[in-house]
């Protein structure tokens, strides 16, 4: 298995590499050269496998000779002891009457999706590491990531105490919530440091950026990348769309094609679910969920894909989703690129995937210097023959919590992005339900326990006649840890200031 960049300048690395490296140097994002087959009956001899044991055959697909079948096992096996329950992602009924299920990913140690993968990615950047010293010492690597919340405190506790790995994470001042705050800055290990960013996510993505672009400062401290940027975070969430497939059949339900309603910020969600389909997954549409942050639902509306730049990023209860830009629509751009951008006289398969690496560069370049650029009526056809989306602005999502707090006898605690996710899911019920003539199911994925948010949470509640108490929604690992000790460093929006600390750091002048 080989790995090529979207931009067309690099091909043929090795998983291992894609991992390590993160961005590709030409500012690209790394793909599967070619995508591998399922087995003929993996319906069958994967109906009853535990979730860690479909990772595992998952993932074995993507990995080539890099790790043995054996040792995927023992990365995934540890990787997923440390969730709350053995389901690790349990599917629950919402709402029957319609059909309506929740697939809740939020059972990891930070209580997030993002746990899934980043549990993974953690103990794969061990083990690299530590294979390659034993064969000549000295390797180690500087992660740097960019969170609105969830992904941080996710890397961090996948992270810390890791051999030969010191990772930076850098949050927006003030935009994410006290709860995910808490959850980084109060993690104390020595190679665990916290920036905090006088700007927005995006700019803290941009000065991510900026540093893998920097060579000279990426060679030096081997720099390595934790956000959905590398490939072992889409890689490790494609489990879990098999998984709720066969949770339904496991139900009873017969050659289910079920609808997936993600809520939607930077794409790496949504992005394995388009590898679970591309894999062949039966999938009856894939929805994208957006806030009021909805440059994945204009583009879909229109075919233009276009900053919001005059607004800027607007603070919403769902900040996670609270994006400019998304970055890993680069990958699934590249797909239409090379399927419906390229002209049809060329038919030779390398050339044809060379030149989807050209448009790419010269859409990105277009998207950095004019704010946009738009897709051929083709391309966006094929990309509605995929996916569906949404748009949901705040009191839309408040509403929708305290519908289903308060509803009897199975009342549901939603977080703010679940609920963005549920809403969209009612606003298109009419179209989901002309998908097929039999009953159709809808998984909405919940993407963070309500704790993690609950600012938002008890203001929709009890502005609703409840009276829901802070304490009553914390999971055990939360209480108290508000008043936990704290590091973090603060610093202005720019790449120097962040490269500065680094350096420092890793000087042990800090």
């Amino acid at each position: 298995m080989k790995y090529r960049s979207t931009r067309g300048q690099i091909e043929g690395q090795s998983f291992e590499s894609v991992v390590l490296e993160g961005l590709a140097a030409d500012g690209g994002l790394y793909i599967p050269e070619q995508l591998p087959a399922l087995p003929l009956d993996w319906q069958s001899a994967w109906s009853k496998l535990t979730f860690a044991e479909l990772a595992t055959e998952l993932i074995s697909l993507f990995v080539g000779d890099d790790i043995s079948h054996s040792d995927v096992a023992v990365l995934v096996a540890k990787s997923y002891s440390t969730f709350n329950t053995a389901d690790v992602t349990p599917l629950v009924s919402l709402d029957p009457s319609t059909n309506t299920h929740i697939l809740e990913l939020f059972h990891g140690p930070t209580f997030a999706f993002k746990d899934v993968a980043l549990q993974f990615l953690g103990n794969l950047f061990e083990f690299f590491l530590e294979r390659r010293n034993a064969h000549s010492p000295g390797h180690k690597i500087t992660v740097v990531g960019a969170t609105s919340g969830d992904t941080g405190s996710a890397a961090i506790y996948g992270l810390r105490g890791k051999k030969n790995v010191s990772v930076f994470i850098l949050h927006p001042k003030g935009r994410v919530s006290p709860i995910q705050e808490a959850q980084m800055t109060t993690v104390l290990d020595d190679n665990v440091h916290n920036v905090s960013v006088t700007g927005t996510f995006d700019d803290c993505q941009d000065i991510v950026k900026q540093l893998f672009g920097r060579p000279a400062f990426k060679k030096e401290h081997s720099l390595g990348a934790i956000n959905s940027i590398n490939w072992a975070r889409i890689l490790a969430q494609i489990t879990y769309y098999f998984y709720a497939y066969f949770a339904l059949v496991r139900q009873g339900i017969k050659d289910p094609k079920p609808v997936f309603v993600v809520p939607s910020g930077n794409f790496g969600d949504i992005l394995a679910g388009f590898y679970a389909r591309s894999l062949g997954l039966p999938v009856g549409k894939l929805v994208i969920a957006t806030n009021a942050n909805d440059i994945l639902d204009r583009f879909l509306k229109s075919g233009r894909y276009e900053k919001n730049s005059e607004q800027g990023v607007l603070a919403t209860p769902s900040p996670a989703m609270d994006i400019l830009v998304s970055s890993n629509f680069e990958r699934f751009l590249w797909y239409l690129a090379r399927d419906y951008e390229v002209p049809a006289s060329v038919t030779n398969h390398e050339q044809r995937e060379a030149q989807a690496g050209e448009i790419i560069a010269q859409w990105m370049d277009k998207l950095k210097s004019e704010g946009s650029f738009a897709v051929s009526p083709q391309a966006l056809e094929a990309a509605r023959q995929i996916f569906w989306s949404s748009n949901c602005n705040d009191a839309q999502t408040y509403d929708t919590i305290a519908k289903y707090y308060a509803r009897e006898p199975s009342a549901y605690l939603l977080d703010p992005h679940t609920a963005v996710g549920v809403y969209v899911a009612e606003t298109l019920r009419s179209e989901i339900n002309r998908l097929s003539d039999s009953d159709m199911h809808t998984i909405c994925l919940s993407t963070a326990h309500p704790a993690k948010f609950s600012e938002a949470v008890l203001k929709a509640v009890n502005e609703n006649g409840h009276h829901l108490d802070f304490q009553s929604i914390l999971p055990p690992p939360f209480v108290g840890l508000l008043e936990k000790p704290r590091r973090c460093f603060e610093c202005d929006n720019s790449v120097d200031a962040v490269a500065d600390y680094i350096v420092k750091v890793a000087a042990g002048d800090e």
